[in-house]
Parts: structure tokens; C-alpha cells; sequence
């Protein structure tokens, strides 16, 4: 297996490991409805069993950076434009939300700590770089036919991420907060997943490691302005 493929393979790891991490530990919080919590509270101190939560943001932007690194070489190197290494530091930003923690399980008034006002502003920008890649990737792929039909689906999740957190923000306390919330991260995760599933099958059914053969500037190989 080259290593484009195993960057690949993270790709899908990281959100799905992710996702079950948040799903499983909003699920123990005994006495408080699933649909309470935020993600980012399920890894406080009075959370139940915070290592869960914080072992999904090490793993998500752990296997961010490897998707990240895999995806540039696979584009080209610099024909790949800033989506991969946007991509990287997102993953970068997840491993610091993931160790800066909120205070509390649910959002409360008051004084924060340090590491809780980290963690909020490191948290927008992940939420800024979760809407700009799939819109940056989908610029970069929709003229390669390898890539075909992923272009649309990396917009409309950028658009609908964008739209949903931006209400979470209007709204951080609200009922609907911690559902908008965790919507709006998973449909551009999604949306990154179905870039690395293309990825894994265009590396698997070439064999190549050389990224420029997995693709290439679109207006040359296919002619397309």
C-alpha cells in the first residue's frame, strides 16, 4: 500500500472515529439529553469520561494532517493549490481544541479560563477552515474528470456548514445549539470523506505514488477551460 493511500484511508478514519467519539459520549452523560451538550463539552472535567472525547479530536487531527499531506502530493505538490495544507492545519487546530478544553460540560456564565477562551477562538477557526476547504477543493477538482460529481457536494456542504453555524453563533445557548453545531461540522467531514474514498479507489486501481499521475492541471489533461 503507498503511502497516498494510507494518507487517503486516514481521511475516512478520522471523521468516522470522530463522529462515533461524539455519538458514544453524549450518549454516557447519565441524567442529561443526548442533544444537550455541544461537542467541544463533552471533553470537560465534568464531563463522563472526557478522555473519550478528547481521544477523537487527537485522532481527527491527527489523520487531518496525513490526509492533508497525502492529498497535496496526489494533486500535484503546488498545482494543489491551499486546500491540502489548509487541510493540515486544521488538523493541527483539532489536536489543540482537543488538548485547550472548555470548563464545562454545558455552557455556563461566568468567568472562563485561559484554556476555555482558547479553545473557543481555535474552535472558529476550525469551523472558518471546515467551510473553506471542500469550497477550495471543489475549485481545484471540477474540471478533472477523476474527480467527477465531488465538485457540487463539497459546495453545498460548505454552504449548508456555513449557514448552520453561523446560526449556532447567533444563537449559542439556544436549544437547537449543540444539533446545529454537530451538523454543521459533520456535512463537511462527510463531504471530505467522499474526496477520500475517491482517493483510496484512484490509488488502489492505479498502483501509482507518483502524485502526478493521479491527476494534473485539468486544462491540460482534458482540455477543459
Amino acid at each position: 500500500m503507498n503511502w497516498i493511500r494510507g494518507g487517503a484511508i486516514a481521511g475516512v478514519i478520522g471523521p468516522a472515529g470522530f463522529t462515533a467519539g461524539w455519538i458514544v459520549a453524549a450518549c454516557r452523560q447519565h441524567g442529561l439529553a443526548f442533544s444537550a451538550p455541544q461537542i467541544s463539552g463533552l471533553a470537560a472535567d465534568n464531563a463522563r469520561d472526557p478522555w473519550l472525547m478528547i481521544s477523537a479530536f487527537l485522532l481527527l487531527g491527527g489523520c487531518a494532517i496525513g490526509f492533508g499531506a497525502a492529498l497535496r502530493a496526489a494533486l500535484g505538490g503546488r498545482a494543489a493549490g491551499p486546500a491540502p495544507w489548509l487541510t493540515e492545519l486544521a488538523g493541527v487546530l483539532t489536536i489543540a481544541a482537543g488538548l485547550l478544553r472548555r470548563d464545562h460540560l454545558l455552557l455556563a456564565a461566568g468567568p472562563e479560563s485561559w484554556h476555555n477562551q482558547a479553545h473557543n477562538l481555535i474552535s472558529a477557526g476550525v469551523y472558518v477552515l471546515l467551510i473553506a476547504v471542500p469550497l477550495l477543493l471543489a475549485r481545484r477538482l471540477r474540471h478533472d474528470r477523476r474527480w467527477n460529481g465531488l465538485s457540487g457536494l463539497l459546495v453545498a456542504a460548505a454552504v449548508a456548514a456555513a449557514a448552520l453555524l453561523a446560526a449556532l453563533y447567533a444563537e449559542p445557548n439556544g436549544s437547537w445549539a449543540a444539533t446545529l453545531q454537530r451538523i454543521g461540522i459533520s456535512l463537511p467531514l462527510a463531504a471530505i470523506v467522499a474526496v477520500a474514498f475517491r482517493l483510496i479507489l484512484l490509488s488502489g486501481t492505479t498502483g501509482l505514488t507518483v502524485s502526478a499521475r493521479l491527476t494534473g492541471p485539468p486544462d491540460r489533461q482534458y482540455g477543459a477551460g
